[in-house]
């Protein structure tokens, strides 16, 4: 009987690494929203990082969150690093592009709980009086990301 459960979980085991395996190793995320004021309003508030604590919703996962911002005010350049609790973790982004009240592009360093670096960026379209910002980020998945 042992030796069957034994057997039974190697073929479990087996099967989900399988299954991991075959996943794809790139992955991307996209998320839209309607903003009630004009690109011209909106995009220095994504395009300034010391402005992102008043809307970053990573902020209200953990309030104590460190961080700090460095090189440029604004633009390309302009770097922004953090260091919270579990849920965070530490990195560091930096804006890599910027076209004004069109897109902000960025590059994720993810230092800890696990080490990556994926690209995000920011869109800004105007919709009359309104603005859709899109925002997405991309990346690898190494072996541990493809099993989330």
């Amino acid at each position: 009987m042992l030796k069957k459960i034994l057997i039974g979980l190697v073929v479990v085991i087996v099967i989900f690494l399988a299954v991991v395996a075959m996943q794809p190793s790139t992955y991307r995320v996209a998320r839209s929203a309607t903003i009630a004021a004009p690109p011209e309003a909106v995009f220095p508030h994504v395009n300034e990082l010391k402005k992102w604590a008043a809307w970053n919703p990573w902020v209200k996962i953990d309030p104590n969150m460190k961080f700090t911002c460095e090189g440029s005010a604004s633009g390309v350049g302009a770097s922004y690093s953090w260091a919270g609790n579990n849920d965070l973790g530490e990195g560091r982004m930096t804006i890599t592009g910027s076209r004004p009240n069109k897109s902000v592009q960025l590059k994720l360093e993810f230092f800890k709980p696990m080490a990556g670096v994926s690209t995000a960026e920011f869109t800004f379209k105007p919709q009359g009086d309104q603005t859709e910002a899109t925002w997405s980020m991309e990346g690898k998945n190494n072996f541990i990301g493809k099993t989330i």
